[in-house]
């Protein structure tokens, strides 16, 4: 598979089988992903992998926790303006309406957030941290990082759904994992092979064209 393949063919997926994935795997994937760029060599990542056993364990673990928690971040600014809110508002009707899920079925549509935090009934996972030193540019490093794993990952045949819903359950994740005081979340990343039965799946989310994002200065 070619790099442009890899980045078609990469979508978040939001249903997953229960099929086994190796740790091996994931480790020669988190290594090779370490070749991403990084400012001054830095190298900001800190990774958790949670898988087999520690994958079922930790969904007992989450579905045990009900109170709500401080966000580690603001996933979206408040007040999203033009043209962002639009593409957002529209991946958001999109996939409901994938599920068949009616925007005013409000207990749906939270049933339907909730399955974030099961990894989409992914076999494995892995959770990005970062020091709560670094600023910015190391946040976009871990960005880097995580689009290079997940391109190697759909090379090697998985599929994967990034996911900063985590940042709003972070002392849920931090109390399993052990994880130092120094570190703040990122984001988890649910891993897999997707349900092709799933029409959730088919959802393939728009994109600006060049014109609308890019400027060519003459």
């Amino acid at each position: 598979m070619q790099v442009s393949e890899a980045v078609m063919a990469r979508k978040s997926i939001r249903a997953f089988l229960d099929t086994p994935i190796s740790d091996d795997l994931l480790k020669t994937l988190l290594e090779k992903a370490s070749r991403a760029p990084s400012g001054g060599n830095v190298q900001p990542w800190r990774i958790y992998v949670v898988n087999g056993e520690a994958m079922n364990r930790f969904k007992v673990h989450v579905a045990d926790r009900t109170e709500p928690e401080i966000p580690a971040y603001g996933i979206y600014p408040d007040k999203l303006k033009e043209p962002y809110r639009t593409s957002r508002f529209k991946m958001g009707e999109d996939m409901y309406a994938l599920l068949k899920i009616p925007r005013k079925d409000r207990g749906a549509r939270i049933r339907r957030l909730m399955q974030n935090y099961q990894f989409f009934g992914a076999p494995a996972a892995i959770f990005c941290y970062v020091d709560k030193q670094m600023g910015a540019p190391q946040w976009s490093d871990l960005g880097m990082y995580l689009q290079t794993f997940m391109l190697l990952a759909q090379e090697a045949g998985l599929d994967t759904c990034a996911q900063e819903a985590w940042s709003s359950r972070p002392e849920t994740v931090s109390s399993f994992l052990d994880i130092p005081e120094e570190l703040t979340i990122f984001c988890g990343v649910a891993i897999g092979h997707q349900d092709p039965s799933e029409p959730v799946n088919s959802l393939v989310s728009d994109r600006q064209s060049v014109e609308e994002f890019a400027t060519f200065v003459k």
